[in-house]
């Protein structure tokens, strides 16, 4: 997957419900205590823990702090404040996000992104991640991803990080670092203290889930053991497809990508899988990248059609014949290459309808478009605290798997 080096604190809100009736005199109207609501689990069929790859790299106009659009909106020559005929913004991608471009680290965005996964049966997000340092923009990645865990939990999600070792020359570049192995040490260092032992972490066999997209700088076993010996806890550390020998004995296992078809999701599972003791599978919708005409660079060179969600219903089977313990939803929002799951104007909800069919979710009522109404109220009536109160409360029947108090409440607003 090609990447540029770009180079989620958000609660449930207290809700005061104000109750009582108007009198003559005028008496000021008694608050009442907030109904306390805890996260759910949703009820599904299926028991593989299906996680979805997330970007949280976004950046709006009203975001950044120079008042520009970030890269992966724009690439080298796409002005989001052209808006069009059809009232669409110009952003680097075929396809349009239903909520419009956005700020990754926005509450409202991320409390849309997490209810429809929620109500998709997705257990958890996997993160890429950028590190720690203030080089390019990984500082905003990293802001961003910690407004996304905030929210996680208050939502019942869970998480991990996809670490991108390839950063790790670019800080040493930059004068950050003396070594690419010492830029890892403080990243990791940095998930440990802050990450690992969250609750909603991700575990595998009681260890907390590290991925790594490559490796593509930290290349030998003796690099990865020098990374991991400063760690209280090795983590259950998985490259991509094909690559764990480069970590050696430090790599409990690999997980799947999205190459040019699915022959090669075949292989992984028949000849590869055996041999890991931690194997993730791979589901995807299509792949279509607008490197080239978003100025970006050269394409990727192959592309996978969507074929009107039979090429997700392809994967699914595969990863459901597999018998997989985890898969990994192959992206959320990776727009500039096509592989999002997230609802879209091309696309609607249709690829998260058939994630909430692998996983069996039991509640088959409709809430999506409800979730999005939901986001919409959010920005519309960004000034209305009345109005605000009313979506926390929406909020936390949702989370609480009360999604019919929810739309009655969404659906009084006007």
């Amino acid at each position: 997957m090609k990447r540029y080096i770009t180079l989620l604190f958000f609660g449930i809100m207290n809700i005061v419900v104000v109750s009582g009736c108007s009198s003559d005199d005028k008496t000021p109207e008694k608050p009442v205590e907030p109904e306390v609501l805890v996260p759910v689990a949703i009820e599904k069929t299926n028991s593989t823990k299906i996680y979805v790859h997330y970007m949280p790299w976004f950046e709006t106009n009203e975001s950044s702090a120079d008042k520009k659009w970030g890269y992966h909106w724009t690439m080298a020559n796409k002005n989001p404040n052209t808006i069009g005929a059809n009232n669409r913004r110009e952003i680097a991608s075929y396809y349009y996000p239903l909520i419009g471009p956005y700020h990754s680290g926005d509450k409202n965005v991320i409390e849309n992104h997490l209810l429809l996964m929620k109500y998709s049966g997705i257990d958890g997000v996997l993160i890429d991640w950028y590190g720690t340092y203030d080089v390019n923009d990984y500082r905003m990645v990293k802001e961003n991803t910690e407004q996304l865990i905030a929210m996680l939990d208050k939502v019942g999600l869970e998480y991990a990080i996809v670490y991108e070792d390839r950063v790790t020359k670019n800080v040493v570049d930059a004068g950050k670092a003396i070594s690419v192995t010492s830029a890892a040490k403080t990243d990791l260092a940095y998930l440990q203290t802050n990450c690992f032992s969250d609750a909603n972490y991700i575990k595998v066999n009681g260890k907390p889930l590290l991925l790594n997209f490559g490796p593509i700088v930290l290349q030998t076993p003796a690099e990865w053991t020098s990374v991991f010996n400063t760690l209280t806890t090795k983590p259950a550390f998985l490259t991509l497809w094909d690559q764990s020998v480069e970590a050696g004995e430090n790599a409990s296992g690999e997980y799947a990508w999205v190459y040019k078809n699915s022959t090669y999701l075949t292989n992984f599972y028949t000849n590869t899988k055996p041999k890991l003791a931690v194997a993730m599978g791979s589901a995807y919708p299509g792949f279509k990248d607008f490197y080239a005409e978003g100025g970006g660079g050269a394409a990727i060179g192959w592309t996978i059609d969507h074929n009107n969600g039979a090429t997700l219903d392809e994967t699914l089977t595969l990863a459901k014949n597999a018998n997989l313990s985890y898969l990994q939803l192959i992206t959320w929002n990776d727009f500039g290459e096509g592989t999002m799951f997230e609802p879209t104007v091309e696309f609607g909800y249709s690829f998260i309808e058939k994630v909430k069919t692998f996983a069996g979710v039991k509640n088959t009522e409709s809430v999506f478009p409800e979730i999005s109404k939901l986001y919409n109220l959010r920005v519309e009536k960004k000034g209305d605290a009345a109005v605000q109160n009313k979506l926390d409360q929406a909020f936390n029947y949702f989370v609480s798997m009360q999604p019919a108090k929810a739309k009655q409440l969404i659906n009084e607003i006007k």
